[in-house]
This record gives C-alpha cells, structure tokens and sequence, in this order.
C-alpha cells in the first residue's frame, strides 16, 4: 500500500497520473474497464466477459485496419485514418543534442458532425 501511494504522488508530480490526464482535457477521462463496466451496467443481459471481448475485437479491428492503411468511418461519431509524417532532425530535450526522427505514420480521428454538434451544445 504504501509503494502505491508513492507512485500515485510520482505520478502526480511528473504529470502523468490520471488526476494531470483529467486536469489537462479540461474533463473525466474513461478508461477501458470503465466503460466496460458502463455497457456491461445498461445491458444486464451481457456479462462483463462478454462486453470485454466485444470492446477488444472493436479495437483490435480498427487498429488492423489503420495497420493496413484503411480508413475507419463510423457513421455519426467520426473517422478514423492515419498521416504520413516525414523525416525530420529532432532535438533531445535532455542534453540539446540533434537527434534523427524516421518518417511515420500517425493515427488520426476527424469527429463526425453529430458528435461536433452534441459536444457544443449550449
């Protein structure tokens, strides 16, 4: 118990704990077996078993099809797809020196216009 709350006020002082995520979104953050235990809680008839492995196959699924290069739409709620980064020379933080970055490909999320629209209600 008491190595936990030391890494939880490390966390905190480094800015990497929950409570920073949270402070920094402006928001909760939802983590994985929350919102398992969120659809496990408004369908009663699936158990958490259940909605763990719908959840992972969801994820597992859109990760293959970024992995390939493929564009994932979800109607309503948005897309997601991946961007080509180039090369570039990066700078270590650390010690200032030049550091080179290979090009990469990076996920990227457009929001759809329903969730635009429900996240600015006023």
């Amino acid at each position: 118990r008491c190595n936990s709350n030391k890494l939880a006020y490390n966390r905190q002082l480094r800015g990497t704990g929950r409570a920073s995520r949270d402070a920094l979104s402006g928001g909760e953050t939802m983590i994985r077996s929350e919102l398992v235990q969120a659809i496990a809680a408004e369908n009663p008839q699936l158990t958490k078993e259940i909605v763990e492995n719908l959840i992972d196959t969801i994820f597992g699924e859109i990760t293959n099809a970024l992995a390939a290069n493929r564009r994932v739409e979800l109607r309503g709620f948005g897309a997601f797809s991946t961007r080509a980064r180039e090369a570039r020379t990066g700078r270590n933080p650390r010690t200032g020196t030049s550091v080179a970055v290979s090009a990469k490909r990076v996920p990227y999320f457009k929001p759809g216009k329903e969730l635009r629209e429900r996240l600015n209600l006023s």
